[in-house]
């Protein structure tokens, strides 16, 4: 690992040290648990230790764990001027501070700290809720599952046959983006990313190590990074880039004091915008992993950027009620694409840079022309807000991630609504496979759906989650997934249960699955009656 993540894991080590406490004395449940819950544990928990690019192999969540970390001591009981636990926390070179790339801790919590490490470390009572259940291994938790139904047209004498599995809650799918070459579709949900490979409609890798909520994913241009946005709400960003070819870190891109919510790749690849509810945007050179500049001029969080076709601007949208035009060589603003009264959450630019639309809150889609900023046209959007905007390679059809849970096509000459399908559930994010032929979405529902382009129709539905269980299901009934999938699922048909082998066997078919993710056309299966 490097210094700098070993560092980051020093801030948050902390040894247990048992002595006499005085009445006032901080402890570790009582005390100074909640700070690192608040700062640390979302890398440096059990669960993250087997990924050590993420927890430098260091835990915190228990005492028994942070016992073990480190191989450089970081506390000296009744010494906080010895210990890096709380020299690091205070130190004033920058690339030293903890936490890494945040803003330093509240005096408040450094004070706690310090006088935490003077008492000997004690650790104090632990809470009565973070106890084991009875009859539950160390560490192992009490979780009900609730049930997920999948609905199909494959049709029985009793009614539709519906697949239901015992997999939720599931979190959000908020980011969804195809690799340059149409094979890849990587999704992102909290603390995940699934990359599937859409010729054999399989998970090709599951990605954990990240931080937090996954808002945004892009590929570059050649196809050799994934980008992978997100962080801590309120506390810092993350951004992070992977190496398609094994699929390992790249490079973490510091800085950000909030949550990154959109990144954009410029069409050489050479730079990457970084968009962050702490209103900024930063435009960093990808070889070199430093920043460019950071853009200041939005008031409020900065919710999506996108680049012109050239590489010279990008466009913005923010929660002010804006969205700007920025000069990508200088940082400065061009030109403000105002008039709105409420946020706006989407960006995009038509691939020939002859248009900017934006979408948000008030329902309306707005079309702008660059040279002027001047509002070319306004046009209906989804019933709810517009999250995302996406446009097709040749710039012909524009599609729009609807909070009304829909998916809307447009046609950007004239603005006009094409066509809108219902997703089931609230729209986050939406894509456009370089083809131009299928559109793939991720909504409230946890689930991402991928669209034929020419006719609107469902082609599959895609699920992965815990423990490496995912499915993919088309609408016909073909299904294939993890061995779990065949030992829980449960099959109904008007309500009741379906369980003849010789109704469902056709529908165990990977390659028809296969087949309609690559956006062919699969025939109604033969179910026996």
């Amino acid at each position: 690992m490097t210094s700098s993540r070993y560092l980051l894991a020093l801030i948050c080590l902390i040894g247990v040290h048992l002595r006499p406490t005085h009445a006032a004395d901080p402890t570790y449940w009582q005390d100074v648990r909640p700070i690192l819950r608040k700062n640390c544990t979302v890398c440096h928990s059990e669960r993250k230790l087997a990924e050590p690019e993420v927890s430098a192999g260091l835990a915190l969540d228990k005492p028994g764990l942070i016992r073990k970390g480190g191989k450089v001591p970081v506390l000296a009981p009744g010494k906080p001027d010895q210990s890096l636990i709380v020299t690091l926390l205070t130190t004033k070179d920058l690339k030293r501070r903890m936490p890494l790339d945040a803003d330093p801790l509240p005096d408040a919590d450094i004070a706690t700290i310090r006088r935490w490490v003077e008492a000997g470390a004690p650790e104090g009572t632990k809470p009565a809720e973070t106890e084991a259940h009875p009859g539950l291994t160390p560490g192992a938790r009490r979780v009900r599952k609730l049930d997920v139904t999948f609905a199909t047209k494959a049709a029985l004498k009793g009614g539709t046959l519906d697949l239901t599995l015992p997999i939720g809650p599931l979190p959000p799918v908020a980011a969804v983006a195809f690799s340059p070459d149409g094979k890849l579709l990587a999704t992102g949900s909290y603390g995940r990313v699934t990359v599937w490979d859409l010729t054999t409609a399989r998970p090709a890798k599951v990605l954990t190590n990240v931080l937090g909520a996954v808002n945004d994913l892009k590929f570059s241009p050649d196809g050799t990074l994934l980008a992978v946005a997100g962080g801590q709400p309120s506390a810092r960003g993350d951004l992070r880039l992977f190496d398609t070819t094994d699929w390992k870190l790249a490079a973490s891109l510091g800085g950000h004091l909030d949550t990154v919510s959109c990144v954009a790749f410029s069409p050489d690849g050479s730079k990457l915008a970084s968009a962050s509810f702490d209103k900024t945007v930063r435009l960093w050179d990808v070889k070199s992993a430093s920043v460019r500049h950071t853009f200041t001029g939005h008031s409020d969080f900065v919710y999506a950027v996108a680049f012109s076709p050239k590489g010279d601007w990008y466009a913005t949208a923010s929660k002010d009620r804006t969205g700007r035009l920025v000069d990508a060589a200088t940082g400065t603003g061009r030109l403000t694409f105002g008039g709105t009264d409420q946020e706006v959450l989407a960006v995009a630019v038509r691939p020939d840079g002859s248009q900017v639309v934006t979408g948000g809150l008030d329902t309306q889609l707005n079309w702008w022309d660059p040279k002027t900023a001047e509002r070319t046209k306004r046009t209906a959007g989804p019933g709810v807000a517009a999250h995302e905007i996406a446009f097709d390679p040749k710039g012909a059809l524009a599609v729009v991630a609807g909070g009304d849970a829909t998916v809307r096509w447009y046609r950007p000459q004239t603005g006009e609504l094409v066509k809108s399908v219902p997703a089931g559930a609230p729209v986050f994010a939406v894509a456009i496979d370089p083809a131009g032929k299928r559109i793939a979405s991720g909504g409230a529902d946890g689930t991402v759906k991928v669209w034929d382009v020419a006719d609107a129709r469902l082609l599959v539905t895609l699920w992965s989650g815990a423990s490496d269980g995912w499915l993919a299901l088309t609408p016909e009934g073909y299904f294939a997934g993890s061995e779990p999938i065949a030992a829980d699922g449960v099959w109904k048909a008007g309500g009741r249960p379906v369980a003849d082998a010789n109704v469902l066997g056709p529908l165990a078919d990977a390659a028809q699955v296969a087949k309609a993710a690559r956006g062919q056309k699969v025939a109604e299966p033969a179910l026996g009656r």
